[in-house]
């Protein structure tokens, strides 16, 4: 790895040839002794570990420095707990607002919530719970957390935690791609190297699995592979895209896969994840697959200068198995326009920050009172992300109404046969399926049926 260069609150850094693999976290704590940085976790979900990451686009982002590899800080500003005073000493408002409002005790997760509390500020966020949602206390509880970040969200943001990232020259380094081309390149010398985008899956393996990954290139500066293009017909979809800025562009498009993209992890991670990574990692319960399934989505992938295009649930083959060639890599996913149909459902023990035991994505057409066409798809319902086809096939045709919701819910039991594990059990995973399409019926006629607005 060539040298790195990036600002550390403030203050430029240049680093000669750093371990591909060592995280920021680590080399904060145990190189530069700025140890308000805490290892909780250690995988993305405590938060303690948060920080302040300006990239070329200029908008500050929280970020896990447990999972973040210094070089995906090449041409980027960092800011720490410790950068978060002025010059003369002057608290933050939110470190004031913590003091106000008795929001620390042992004060262990306190630097973390304060700088994704700062983060949030400067981007005058104030969706306070979904902001600190990826931030644990154990100890004071979040009322006056909150109540914190309330105060202080009219106050003035400080001149001192502004950063411009550096000009951020082009890394000279192929496992720091610029474009899609040196990527391409990378991988035919690299055919069995590890393609990192926002760490948030590849981090474990290094932090919790203790793997040796071998050849890795980093696709965060790839930019023609972070654009999203929403044309009249199609819709695409960079590999290299976060969930928080898919969330972002789906929100005015497919609203309910916005929402099911506001329960992906947490904002630290949000700003990390990639919908390419989301895919190519194959998992069984990615929540972002059903919904692209559900909507007819096709996955563009390349190898060397050859492209070819696949609908996104052939690419799934069996458990831990995709239809991806050594050497070859996501470019894009596309989807086709279409009106904002598509209901998304997600079933966890937590509703934030949590794991699907089911993810159930519909997408029906409806007219002249009978369903013309439909697709839905799963997650956590089998080894892969999966259509329903057999339920699909009972819909067709068919009057939208309770009767045919019901005779069509036994599709759902020959299209899956569901594992038991410690999410939920097979049978409580098809009977909550079955309860996502009448849930899917019962929305269309308008009866309420959000989690957050219902109530007994």
């Amino acid at each position: 790895m060539n040298r790195i260069d990036f600002l550390l609150n403030g203050a430029p850094v240049s680093l000669n040839a750093p371990p591909a693999t060592r995280t920021l976290l680590d080399w904060l704590r145990e190189d530069r002794g700025l140890t308000g940085t805490k290892e909780g976790c250690n995988e993305g979900d405590c938060g303690a570990c948060t920080v302040m990451v300006t990239g070329r686009d200029g908008t500050p982002r929280a970020l896990n420095a447990c999972i973040l590899f210094l070089p995906q800080l090449h041409g980027k500003a960092v800011r720490t707990v410790e950068g978060l005073t002025g010059p003369k000493g002057q608290l933050h408002p939110v470190q004031q607002a913590m003091i106000d409002h008795h929001g620390s005790q042992c004060g262990f997760c306190t630097p973390g919530f304060v700088m994704a509390m700062a983060t949030a500020h400067l981007n005058g966020a104030r969706d306070h719970d979904d902001q600190l949602a990826g931030n644990l206390c154990r100890c004071t509880g979040y009322a006056p957390i909150i109540r914190a970040g309330r105060a202080a969200a009219d106050a003035p943001v400080p001149d001192w935690i502004r950063d411009a990232p550096p000009e951020g020259a082009p890394a000279q380094n192929p496992a720091l791609p610029e474009s899609s081309d040196d990527l391409a390149a990378w991988c035919e010398a690299n055919p069995d190297g590890v393609l990192i985008g926002g760490a948030t899956d590849v981090g474990l393996w290094v932090t919790k699995g203790l793997r040796d990954l071998g050849p890795v290139a980093f696709l965060n500066r790839v930019g023609d592979l972070k654009r999203i293009d929403i044309g009249k017909d199609e819709i695409r979809i960079g590999a290299s895209v976060t969930l928080s800025d898919l969330m972002t562009a789906m929100a005015p498009l497919y609203t309910s896969f916005a929402e099911l993209l506001r329960r992906f992890g947490s904002v630290q991670v949000r700003n990390a994840a990639t919908i390419g990574g989301n895919i190519a990692n194959g998992s069984p319960i990615g929540d972002s697959p059903p919904a692209l399934i559900a909507l007819g989505a096709v996955l563009h992938l390349r190898k060397g200068r050859t492209r070819r295009a696949i609908p996104l649930e052939d690419f799934f083959i069996d458990y831990g198995k995709q239809d991806r060639a050594p050497g070859e890599f996501i470019e894009f996913v596309s989807i086709p326009r279409g009106p904002d149909i598509l209901r998304c459902y997600k079933l966890s023990k937590r509703f934030d920050q949590d794991i699907s035991a089911v993810c159930g994505c519909f997408n029906f057409t409806v007219a002249g009172g009978g369903v013309t066409g439909a697709r839905i798809a799963f997650g956590g319902m089998a080894g892969i992300p999966k259509r329903a086809t057999r339920t699909e096939q009972a819909l067709i045709g068919q009057p939208w109404t309770k009767e045919t919701i019901e005779a069509a819910k036994a599709g759902i039991g020959r299209d899956f046969t569901p594992l038991s594990d410690m999410r939920a059990s097979a049978g409580y995973r098809l009977h909550a399926a079955e309860n996502m399409l009448v849930r899917c019926f019962e929305e269309s006629r308008g009866a309420p049926v959000d989690v957050l607005a219902v109530r007994p």
